[in-house]
C-alpha cells in the first residue's frame, strides 16, 4: 500500500494512541525506538506541526533505564506513566526493573511494538530480516506474571479503548503496570472517526478497613503492653498519622526495609530499622504494608503476642509464598486504616494512661542510648571513609529537603530524612539499576528539586551508567550521584559468609565472585560526559567535596562523587 500523498493524511492510530495517553494525563512518553516505531515518529511530527495534545517524548537509549525513569516521574506526581519499547528484544531489557515497579505497585502502561504481522500486501509489512525472527508465538508471556493486564491492538479504531482499559487497571488498587502490544500495521493504519479528547472515566479509591477489626485492633492497643509497629513503604499523607499515633500511644515503630519515609528521624518513637529485641519481646505487632516484616529464619514474635496486617492486599497474594502469622488481617488503604485506628484508640486510652507513660519512661531511656550508639557508629575513626559516616554527611550536605534515591548503601540510620517524600529506596524485588534512573525521571517530573542518588558501585554498573549520564545532559536533569565504591558486591559477599563464613569461602573473606578490583574510574567516565567530577578517598575531604559537588547541581550541571569506602 502506497503513502498517502502529502495534504491527504487522514489520522492514524498511532495519533489517536498520544492523544489518549495525554488526555488521561499522562505527561511522559519515555521510548526506547526500533523498527516498529514508525508510525509513532510520525504522530508525533504531526503532533509538532500541528500543536496537538501529546505526551512529551523521552528518549532513553537503554529500556531498564527507561522503566526506572517511569518509576521517579509517578513517585513525584502520582500520575500513570507510558513507556514503549521495541518489540520482543526490548520488552526483554525492560523485565528487571518491571519487577520492581510490579511489587512497588507502580501505575505504567508499557507498550512495545511487534513485528510486522503481515509478510506482504499492507502497509507497514515486513520490510527486514529481523521481522521474521523477532515474531513470538506469545510476546505478552514474557511478562505476565508481572502485569495486571496485558492486550494486543487488533484494529486502529480500537486504540482510544484500549489506553483507557490499561489506565482504568493499572490505576485500580493495587495499583501496577499493564503491558500492550502494538503492532505497526494497525497502529500506522488510518481511523475511521476523527480523534475526538477522550474524557477518563473516575478512578478506584483506596478501600476503607471494616470497622469492625479497626475496633479489635484499637482494644489490642489499649491494653497491650509491649506493642511494636513494622512499616515498610507509606504515602507521604499516612506519615503524619503514624506519627501521631505513635507518639500518643507511646508506640515504637521499626521500618523494615524501608522504601520511603515511614517517620521522621528526629521522632522520639522512630526506633531505627531492625525489629530486634522489641520484636522478640512483643506483645502486639501491627505490619503497616510491609512484606517482610522480620526474617521468620532469624527471628520471630514470641508465643501470644497478637499480629495484626494492615495493607491493600494484606497477604501479598502475588507473592508465590509468604506465611507470616496474622491474627487480624485489615484491607485498606493505609492512610484510611491509620485515620480509622487513630480515632479508634483515642477513646479507648483513658484507662492505659499510667501503661503508656511507664512505656513511655522506658522508650525514652532506650532512645537516648540508641542514639548516642549511632553518634559512635558514624564518628571519623582515622582517614578512610565508613559508609556511617558518608551517610551522615550527606544527610548534612544535602539538607531536609532533598529527596534521595537510594540503591542499597545509604546507612538510613545515620542520614537524617524529617520529611515525607525525600527518601525512596529500590523496593522488595531488589533488581538492580533502579537508582539513577529513578532519579532521573524524578527530576524530570519536578524540575525544581534537588536530586540525589546513592548508589553501591555494583548498582551503578548495573544502570547503564553511560546512557544515564546521556540522559541527564540530553535532557537538562542535573542530580547527583554519589557512589559507595567498595569494589565488590556487599550482598553477594555478605550473604556468603552468612552461610559459609567458616568454610571455603570465608578463607578469601567472602570475596569469589564478588571482587570487582580494579574498580574502573567512575568519576572519569562521568567527567567524560560533561559531569562535575570527584573521587574522595579520605575522610577529611568528604564534606567540602560534597558541597561542591552539590553546588554545581544547583548551578545547572550533573556531578558524580566516587568516594572510596572500604568496607
Amino acid at each position: 500500500m502506497a503513502v498517502p500523498p502529502p495534504g491527504q493524511r487522514p489520522a492514524i492510530a498511532a495519533d489517536a494512541y498520544l492523544r489518549a495517553l495525554a488526555d488521561h494525563g499522562i505527561d511522559f512518553f519515555f521510548a526506547n525506538p526500533g523498527t516498529d516505531f514508525p508510525p509513532i515518529v510520525e504522530a508525533f511530527g504531526r503532533a509538532k506541526k500541528t500543536n496537538a495534545k501529546v505526551p512529551k517524548p523521552v528518549l532513553v537509549p537503554h529500556e531498564n533505564l527507561a522503566v526506572a525513569m517511569a518509576h521517579g516521574a509517578y513517585l513525584m506526581n502520582g500520575k500513570p506513566q507510558a513507556v514503549m519499547v521495541h518489540v520482543n528484544v526490548g520488552t526483554a531489557n525492560t523485565i528487571n526493573n518491571l519487577t520492581n515497579l510490579s511489587r512497588d505497585r507502580v501505575p505504567l502502561l508499557l507498550a512495545a511494538g511487534r513485528t510486522p504481522i503481515s509478510e506482504k500486501g499492507k502497509f507497514g509489512s515486513r520490510s527486514r530480516p529481523i521481522h521474521w525472527a523477532q515474531e513470538m508465538f506469545d510476546q505478552a508471556g514474557m511478562v505476565r506474571e508481572l502485569v495486571k493486564w496485558d492486550y494486543e491492538l487488533r484494529n486502529p479504531d480500537q486504540i482510544g479503548d484500549v489506553v483507557s482499559r490499561g489506565v482504568d487497571v493499572a490505576m485500580a488498587h493495587p495499583r501496577g503496570p499493564v503491558y500492550m502490544v502494538l503492532p505497526r500495521e494497525p497502529l500506522s493504519a488510518p481511523v475511521a472517526e476523527p480523534i475526538a479528547p477522550i474524557k477518563p472515566r473516575p478512578q478506584s479509591a483506596a478501600v476503607f478497613p471494616d470497622p469492625k477489626a479497626i475496633a479489635a485492633l484499637a482494644e489490642w492497643i489499649s491494653s497491650a503492653e509491649r506493642p511494636l509497629i513494622i512499616a515498610a513503604t507509606l504515602p507521604a499523607e499516612a506519615v503524619p498519622i503514624l506519627a501521631h499515633l505513635a507518639e500518643r500511644c507511646a508506640i515504637p515503630v521499626v521500618t523494615h526495609n524501608p522504601r520511603t519515609v515511614c517517620m521522621p528521624s528526629s521522632h522520639p518513637m522512630h526506633f531505627g530499622f531492625e525489629p530486634g529485641a522489641l520484636l522478640t519481646d512483643a506483645d502486639l505487632v501491627i505490619s503497616l504494608e510491609s512484606d517482610v516484616p522480620w526474617i521468620p529464619h532469624l527471628q520471630h514474635p514470641p508465643a501470644g503476642c497478637h499480629v495484626a496486617h494492615i495493607a491493600e492486599d494484606p497477604v501479598f497474594a502475588r507473592y508465590p509464598m509468604r506465611t507470616f502469622p496474622s491474627d487480624l488481617n485489615i484491607q485498606a488503604g493505609v492512610v484510611n486504616a491509620l485515620r480509622a485506628l487513630s480515632d479508634a484508640v483515642e477513646h479507648r486510652l483513658q484507662m492505659a494512661e499510667a501503661r503508656i507513660a511507664s512505656r513511655r519512661a522506658k522508650l525514652t531511656e532506650r532512645m537516648r542510648t540508641r542514639r548516642a550508639q549511632l553518634a559512635k557508629d558514624s564518628a571519623v575513626t582515622g582517614d578512610n571513609i565508613s559508609p556511617a559516616y558518608l551517610s551522615r554527611c550527606i544527610g548534612e550536605a544535602v539538607g531536609d529537603d532533598a529527596i534521595i534515591f537510594n540503591e542499597y548503601s545509604l546507612r538510613t540510620d545515620h542520614c537524617t530524612r524529617e520529611k515525607p517524600g525525600t527518601l525512596f529506596a529500590l523496593g522488595p524485588a531488589g533488581g538492580l539499576g533502579w537508582g539513577l534512573g529513578a532519579a532521573l525521571g524524578a527530576k524530570l517530573a519536578s524540575p525544581d528539586s534537588f536530586v540525589v542518588a546513592t548508589l553501591g558501585d555494583g548498582a551503578y554498573m548495573f544502570s547503564n551508567p553511560m546512557v544515564g549520564h546521556w540522559v541527564s545532559a540530553a535532557h537538562k536533569l542535573p542530580i547527583l550521584t554519589i557512589i559507595f565504591n567498595n569494589a565488590r558486591y556487599g550482598a553477594v559477599r555478605n550473604s556468603t559468609l552468612s552461610m559459609f563464613k567458616d568454610g571455603v569461602a570465608g578463607e578469601n573473606d567472602g570475596r569469589d565472585l564478588a571482587d570487582l578490583d580494579p574498580a574502573p574510574p567512575y568519576d572519569e567516565m562521568a567527567r567524560a560526559q560533561g559531569a562535575y567530577t570527584e573521587r574522595v578517598e579520605k575522610a577529611a575531604d568528604l564534606p567540602i567535596a560534597l558541597i561542591r559537588a552539590r553546588d554545581a547541581v544547583l548551578n545547572g550541571r550533573q556531578a558524580l562523587l566516587n568516594v572510596i569506602t572500604p568496607y
